[in-house]
């Protein structure tokens, strides 16, 4: 099975420069002017999911609560502490979860959409 999470977006530059430049996966394709929508694909190659981030002329409205997120487990503390230097160096600006877990296990912050990102350090065992 293949995990696809998709989300439109008013600004795509804006999510593919926080996903890809950021963050640090990859695009692994697109599209333009289908049915009027454009589309990019975020991830890392060889793996049975990814981000897929429409626009189009449709402003998105999206509506998520403070406990809706996306987690990412780096596998190696050096990989957690680069992807929160690569936040913070970007001004991207840590904020406090309302779960306490969160808090307690790693760091939030917010995407370009005002979508919640988690950095955890809960799988970051290794040194490299």
């Amino acid at each position: 099975m293949t995990l696809r999470v998709a989300r439109h977006t008013n600004d795509m530059e804006a999510i593919a420069n926080f996903y890809i430049n950021i963050l640090g996966f990859e695009r692994l394709g697109g599209f333009e002017n289908h049915n009027n929508y454009d589309g990019i694909f975020i991830g890392k190659p060889g793996l049975d999911w990814h981000f897929e981030f429409t626009q189009s002329e449709t402003k998105a409205d999206h509506k998520f609560d403070k406990d809706d997120i996306i987690v990412l487990y780096p596998d190696t503390i050096r990989k957690y502490n680069m992807l929160l230097e690569s936040l913070l160096g970007n001004g991207i600006t840590k904020i406090t979860a309302i779960n306490p877990y969160w808090n307690e296990n790693g760091q939030m912050f917010l995407d370009p959409d005002g979508y919640r990102i988690v950095i955890s350090s809960l799988k970051a065992t290794k040194l490299n």
